[in-house]
């Protein structure tokens, strides 16, 4: 993640490691340990740890390595959809988050990879899945995840020259009165809330095509296909053209129910597989709490 973030006049005087730590949902040692590499600057000059933002400061921040820690193997249950030597496809089901991170160290996806799957290598120089591409806690379905460190790379390379494709279906609020559309509109942190994702001047360039599924008396059933994989894309361009995905807690509609998170799942990845230059399809059927609710829209509006 490199990312450039200019300081507003409401966050000025706070500490720089605090600061980046809280919004960039690292720990404060990481932050340090990086000012201290001097990949972090200000204002194109090194800093220091304990330096007090001011207004308009313009804070570079450089790739951020992930943290070294020590993943537990747990026994969590796992829908493996496909495996052989090179990658394993899971189906993730909503609320299991994909990565040990801050606030999560333990019952994750990475963890059950490390219980279910024996013939990982290293990555990195230690024995972990690469995880190619992460989808949100709430979000549920596809995703593949290499077993080692040139299969990582080949699927990474497939995303990011846009030769790996993913299509999601989102419950969204509101009726969308065509069947088509194409949102084109870049994707950064938003500047009033950095813990949230936004459609900025500057951001990354982010597309989603959409085409309507359903349709009922408030919502719409849409399959979304992604150009990009920015952080929360749908999630924010659907709300973004005012039709948020029903359930989301971050970016839908305050009345919205937030029992089972957004309503969006994974439902097709295709891949060519790292080895054997096969293109590989997946699909996934959407979720039982997803097919009742909208059972209920079709008897209920």
């Amino acid at each position: 993640m490199e990312e450039t973030i200019r300081v507003t006049e409401e966050e000025a005087g706070e500490r720089i490691d605090k600061y980046l730590a809280d919004m960039l949902d690292h720990s404060r040692s990481t932050i340090q340990a990086m000012i201290k590499a001097e990949t972090i600057q200000v204002n194109q000059r090194t800093t220091k740890p304990n330096y007090r933002i001011k207004t308009d400061d313009v804070i570079d921040v450089a790739e951020i390595e992930e943290e070294e820690q020590i993943i537990e193997a747990e026994d969590i249950p796992l829908t493996i959809v496909y495996q052989d030597a090179d990658i394993v496809v899971i189906d993730k089901p909503v609320g299991l988050v994909v990565h040990p991170g801050a606030g999560n160290p333990s019952g994750t996806l990475v963890n059950a990879l490390l219980f279910h799957i024996q013939d990982l290598q290293a990555i990195k120089g230690e024995i972990r899945p690469g995880i190619v591409h992460r989808i949100d806690k709430e979000t549920s379905g596809l995703l593949v995840v290499a077993k080692h460190a040139k299969a990582l790379q080949h699927l990474s390379d497939q995303m990011k020259h846009k030769t790996a494709h993913r299509t999601y279906v989102a419950l969204v609020d509101g009726v969308i009165p065509h069947n088509l559309g194409k949102i084109d509109a870049p994707i950064g942190r938003d500047p009033k809330n950095r813990q949230r994702m936004a459609v900025v001047e500057g951001g990354k360039d982010a597309v989603t095509h959409f085409r309507v599924l359903e349709r009922f008396t408030d919502n719409t059933l849409v399959e979304c296909k992604l150009e990009t994989g920015r952080t929360h894309q749908i999630r924010v361009h659907m709300s973004y053209i005012n039709y948020p995905l029903v359930g989301d807690p971050k970016y839908g509609r305050r009345k919205t129910d937030t029992t089972h998170g957004q309503f969006l799942h994974a439902t097709e990845l295709t891949f060519v597989h790292p080895t054997t230059d096969e293109e590989l399809t997946f699909t996934s059927e959407l979720p039982p709490y997803f097919t009742t609710y909208l059972e209920d829209l079709r008897h209920h509006g």
